[in-house]
């Protein structure tokens, strides 16, 4: 059974909702789903149908051979070169987004994305996995989106919701042992990539808490104290 044809639009909320994403598209899902009602419902619309594949399946647990065939198509393929590995991704990638529109597919395509599921139990934490944080802005309906990708020590701040008045700038905190540290001030309406102090990444993980507070333009005082607190919220590895 051949997948449809999708807009862009829709090919993005479907593959946010299957956690497919990564790099820039994920920042750019993420920016919609933190100031755009409609995708969040596209997303939302793909996650409803992706649980109603779910539960018409039976749990299934792959056999031993299964992972015998992996083993024998990495072996056969080559290694070396950036572009057979894009290469290799991309078709893992188009084979996962199709494989969900036919029963059969949808089982292996649970099991891999959704481990957890088929009664498998949870995958191993993945220390170069993405960590995100959604942070809603005190009693409004917008989100601060955080993603931090390990293997780049960056974090990824899509702000694209949140409009400047003028008069205050709003910073990003982590919340360490030994007091806050700054991420840096939130730039209102973009989407930005900051790299991140490697002493600071070690403290990041999963279930890290964030704090966003409300300061002068240009951010807290050095030397001075934090000013109020409007958001918070914490890492969540995917």
């Amino acid at each position: 059974m051949s997948a449809p044809k999708l807009t862009e639009r829709e090919r993005l909320a479907a593959e946010y909702a299957l956690r497919l994403l990564e790099g820039e598209e994920l920042l750019q899902a993420r920016g919609l789903m933190a100031s755009d009602p409609a995708f969040a419902a596209e997303v939302a619309v793909w996650e409803e149908k992706l649980s109603h594949l779910q539960a018409a399946q039976p749990d299934l647990v792959p056999g031993p051979e299964l992972w015998a065939r992996i083993e024998t198509e990495i072996a056969g393929r080559p290694v070396a070169g950036n572009d057979n590995v894009v290469s290799l991704q991309k078709r893992v990638r188009n084979w996962q987004f199709a494989s969900m529109f036919s029963a059969a597919a949808a089982i292996a395509l649970a099991f891999f994305a959704f481990p957890a599921i088929l009664g498998t139990g949870e995958e191993p934490a993945q220390p170069d996995a993405p960590l995100m944080a959604n942070i809603p802005i005190a009693d409004t309906p917008l989100r601060l989106a955080v993603t931090y990708l390990p293997e780049r020590e960056e974090i990824l701040v899509s702000a694209s919701g949140l409009t400047a008045d003028g008069v205050h700038d709003h910073e990003l905190w982590l919340v360490a042992d030994d007091g806050a540290k700054t991420l840096g001030v939130v730039v209102p309406g973009a989407e930005r990539r900051v790299a991140v102090d490697p002493a600071l990444a070690s403290l990041i993980s999963d279930g890290s808490q964030m704090v966003l507070t409300r300061e002068p333009l240009g951010g807290a005082p050095k030397g001075g104290e934090a000013g109020p607190v409007v958001a918070q919220g914490e890492f969540t590895q995917i």
